[in-house]
């Protein structure tokens, strides 16, 4: 099947405000609160879509810090940290990564005090490197359509 602009025309709208009702999202693209309902089923059921969530100011919530940590696991470590991070309650979101570095991790943190003992939990596993954010320049940014591998879209209609 060929690929299906209103298909990104929705999913750019549900990345701007994941709570638009079918209706908006209808009116805006030309379709019915039917018909996006069932674009929006079959993108779920083809995993183009994967969930919907709620997006936190974490100083608003009570945590004043948040940073980039990367972990350089020592030899016959990293696989171990690997199930260990998955507790951490800091870790907002952790990649395993290219590079020097084996994982990338994306923390919020109460404090100065609360990072260093965080870093202190993760030196048993490897060298850590810390990049507190200042501020955003670029968050949440969509997902636009690729033209070059315009394929997996093609199938949901």
């Amino acid at each position: 099947m060929k690929n299906d602009n209103l298909n990104w025309s929705i999913l750019r709208l549900l990345q701007e405000n994941a709570r638009y009702t079918n209706a908006e999202i209808g009116r805006k693209v030309g379709l019915s609160s039917p018909a996006v309902a069932e674009r929006i089923k079959k993108m779920e059921d083809f995993g183009i879509i994967t969930g919907y969530k709620v997006a936190i100011n974490h100083i608003q919530s009570g945590y004043q810090l948040k940073a980039f940590v990367t972990l350089k696991a020592f030899m016959g470590k990293l696989k171990p940290f690997m199930e260990q991070v998955k507790t951490y309650k800091e870790v907002r979101n952790c990649y395993r990564i290219t590079g020097n570095e084996n994982l990338l991790m994306e923390v919020v943190l109460a404090d100065q005090f609360h990072l260093e003992e965080f870093i202190d939990r993760l030196l048993t596993y490897g060298e850590v490197r810390t990049s507190i954010v200042l501020s955003k320049v670029v968050e949440h940014n969509p997902i636009e359509h690729n033209r070059r591998t315009s394929s997996f879209l093609g199938k949901v209609r």
